[in-house]
């Protein structure tokens, strides 16, 4: 046998052996088989291997046949006995199964009787354990029912920490856990409510909480809070007399009611009861946000006035009581429950009321144009500053305040006095005072003295008119009116004195000033009425230091510290007579220019009158009576009137020489000319007014008599030779003025039928041309 039929032979029986050794995954194993193409060669291998089995079986079979047949024969007969005791088995078990059922419902019954004796113990002990838990929630039920919050509160705290932490592990004390919740916040609730109630009650009675605040504060600081009304009344009345009528009010500004504070008249207890029901519902926080928020919304409420609260004190009062109360209130809540309402929140609150209160009050008063309102007004603002500065709250804005009123007080106050001094300007007649028993109440009205007055039997004639004492005592009424407001603002004396003599400088400089300007404008007034103005003006000059004087008596000051705001009454006097000085100088001229009107030249007369034109005359009479009335002005008013009336006099004279509407003048018509104006030239020199220098009055002419001479004398020559000289005889006659002059006279001769025929006057013409020919050309040159 060759090696590869070795190799095959072997192969075959290891893959034999792996057939044999392997019972369930033989896929290798014929996988390896026919990959070898020797199929054929194992199948015969394996079937020969087949039967060497079959012949070892057959022989091991053959071994052991005996034994097999009596091995079955004894089964067979362990079989009948084994059904045998099969069913012996049967019948135990039968009886024992019956035995055992009878035991189990004996035990059953016997099981359930001691369980139901062990629940009933149990459920005893549970009920024991529960009966403090359910006592504890009826009793929470009752007091919730009888509204007894804050016992009912301690109950259900008792239940939560005490009660039912014992029961906990029963399903029903979620639910009364649950339950419970909607106690506390049925507490809760209910506590608001009542909060609710006191907040609006609050709200009923801080107005009348603040009253009686304001009134103790009155009481303790001794205020006077009655209303002299009529105070300001009296102080406009225009009377020469100085006494004043003060009439005492006997019915005070709050009615009178019983000593209660805020707490007596208020129950503050739902507030405290609230606080502490949050506090142990933890809510503590929640409940004060909400007070503090309504109350800021009260307080927004309280801050609105009134509508029209600018009408009465009335209005203003019940403004000031709700916001003194709301703050009483709030500073008692702060006082017994400082966790509720602290400082600092009130501070907080007052800054934001304080700006509304004085923005109301300013607002309002100053729609105000009573004084006595206004003084109402004032008494009561000092009434509610000291009272909420009593309870610790800053004040300084409305002491700003009263500032700013005090200034509107004056305001009105001078509105009240314009109307006072038209009336004293109306009812007077402008004439000197003449009185025959009254002297004395005169002097006492105004400290005017002259000895010489005085000396003089009656009737005794002031200077001055009604006007002057009349001003005057209203002019210390005035002062007076204005000391009312500035009266227990805890102003220094110093203080009060500058603050009156600022408002009295004010009085003179705008309203007495402004008036006095309007009542010398008046065209109505005559020029005897403006020169008694002029006069009036001198003596309520003099009336400056004894205001000075006045004011430093109700003030208390010393007049040495007043130099700051001395009185302005000098100088208001002074430029209202220099105005009154300019209007009587207009009025002067006016009166002048009436009687000018009447002026009636025939400028074609042949010969002059021989005498003054006769409406030049009654002027001057008209003068000389006009400047007797001016002994009373000062000297320098009547000179300047006086020479004003020369000037005008002078104007319009050579405005009529002049004029455009004269085209031609005669000579007769300019010698009249001249002999008016040797009248008024007589007039300058019989001296009017005394205290002229020599030729003052006459200058006024000059330059109408060297216009006036030169004409009439016909000294031509002379005029030419020294033009432009200092020592010219005609040095105030301009060119302009002789050509024109010359013109008219030409055309006047022109109009005479035989001036042709004779030499002299063609002579005289010739040398009238050959004069205006030599006046053009010196025009020229002069230009």
């Amino acid at each position: 046998m060759d090696e590869s039929s070795k190799e095959g032979k072997g192969r075959h029986d290891l893959l034999l052996q792996e057939i044999e050794a392997i019972d369930d995954y033989w896929g290798p194993t014929f996988r390896a088989i026919f990959d070898t193409d020797e199929c054929d060669a194992f199948a015969e291998k394996l079937e020969s291997r087949i039967r060497s089995h079959d012949r070892d079986i057959e022989k091991l079979c053959s071994a052991h046949h005996q034994g097999f047949i009596e091995s079955i024969r004894d089964l067979l007969e362990l079989k009948g006995l084994a059904n045998r005791i099969h069913g012996e088995v049967q019948t135990i078990d039968s009886d024992i199964c019956h035995s055992v059922t009878q035991l189990k419902l004996k035990g059953q019954e016997l099981a359930d009787a001691r369980r139901i004796e062990r629940n009933m113990k149990t459920t005893i002990e549970m009920l024991q354990s529960c009966l403090p838990v359910l006592r504890a929630y009826i009793k929470l039920q009752q007091q919730m029912k009888e509204k007894r919050y804050y016992p009912a509160l301690k109950t259900l705290e008792q239940l939560e920490h005490i009660h039912l932490p014992s029961i906990s592990h029963y399903r029903f004390s979620e639910h009364m856990k649950k339950s419970l919740a909607k106690v506390r916040e049925s507490i809760k609730e209910a506590s608001m409510i009542d909060l609710k109630d006191f907040l609006e009650s609050i709200r009923k009675y801080s107005p009348k909480i603040g009253e009686v605040a304001m009134r103790h504060t009155a009481e303790q600081l001794n205020i006077d809070t009655s209303a002299n009304s009529s105070v300001i009344k009296r102080l406009i009345s225009p009377t020469m007399s100085g006494e004043f009528d003060y009439e005492a009010q006997s019915e005070s500004e709050y009615s009178v009611e019983e000593d209660l504070s805020a707490q007596d008249l208020v129950d503050f207890s739902p507030v405290y009861r609230c606080l502490h029901i949050h506090t142990v519902l933890d809510a503590k926080e929640t409940y004060e946000n909400y007070y503090r928020k309504q109350r800021k919304k009260q307080a927004r409420l309280a801050l609105q006035p009134p509508t029209n609260m600018h009408e009465t004190i009335e209005g203003y009062r019940q403004y000031f009581h709700g916001i003194v109360g709301f703050f009483v209130v709030e500073d008692h809540v702060m006082n017994t429950a400082s966790t509720l309402v602290n400082r600092s929140y009130l501070d907080d609150v007052w800054n934001i009321a304080v700006s509304k209160i004085a923005s109301s009050v300013r607002t309002h008063s100053s729609y105000c144009t009573d004084p006595a309102l206004m003084l109402k007004i004032k008494n009561l603002v000092m009434l509610f500053s000291s009272t909420l500065r009593t309870y610790g709250y800053s004040v300084s804005q409305l002491v700003e305040l009263l500032q700013e009123i005090r200034d509107h007080y004056n305001e009105v106050l001078m509105q009240r006095w314009v109307h006072v001094f038209r009336d004293i300007f109306d009812e007077d007649n402008y004439h000197p005072i003449q009185v025959s028993a009254d002297y004395q109440r005169v002097i006492e009205s105004f400290p005017y003295r002259d000895s010489n007055l005085e000396a003089a039997p009656f009737p005794k004639r002031f200077p001055f008119s009604s006007l002057v004492p009349k001003v005057y005592r209203q002019i210390r009424n005035y002062i007076q009116a204005c000391l009312q407001f500035s009266q227990d603002l805890n102003l220094a004396d110093q203080e009060i004195d500058d603050t009156l003599r600022r408002y009295t400088n004010l009085l003179l400089t705008r309203t007495l000033s402004g008036c006095l300007s309007t009542l010398i404008r008046k065209p109505s007034l005559s020029l005897l009425q403006l020169i008694q103005i002029s006069i009036n003006t001198n003596y309520l000059e003099e009336s400056n230091g004894w205001l000075e004087e006045f004011i430093a008596q109700l003030t208390g000051a010393s007049r040495e510290l007043s130099h700051i705001a001395r009185l302005q009454g000098r100088a208001v006097f002074r430029d209202v007579r220099d105005d009154a000085e300019q209007q009587i100088y207009e009025a002067l001229k006016r009166k002048m220019d009436e009687f000018m009107e009447l002026a009636n030249y025939d400028w074609q007369l042949n010969e002059p009158s021989g005498h003054a034109s006769s409406f030049l005359m009654d002027l001057i009479a008209f003068l000389q009576s006009t400047f007797q009335a001016f002994t009373n002005l000062k000297e320098h008013v009547a000179q300047n009137a006086c020479l004003t009336a020369c000037r005008h006099i002078a104007e319009i004279l050579m405005d009529l020489l002049l004029s455009d509407d004269v085209k031609s003048i005669s000579m007769g018509a300019l010698q009249q000319v001249n002999l008016d104006v040797i009248q008024c030239e007589q007039f300058a020199a019989s001296e009017p007014v005394p205290g002229f220098e020599d030729g003052t009055l006459l200058s006024s002419f000059l330059d109408l008599r060297q216009l006036l001479d030169l004409l009439l004398s016909w000294d031509w020559s002379a005029y030419f030779h020294d033009y432009g000289q200092e020592t010219s005889k005609y040095l105030r006659v301009s060119p302009q003025r002789a050509i024109t002059v010359l013109e008219k006279l030409r055309e006047a001769d022109k109009r005479t039928v035989f001036s042709v025929l004779k030499k002299s006057e063609r002579d005289k013409k010739k040398l009238m041309e050959t004069v205006l020919r030599q006046l053009r050309q010196l025009l020229q040159s002069s230009a």
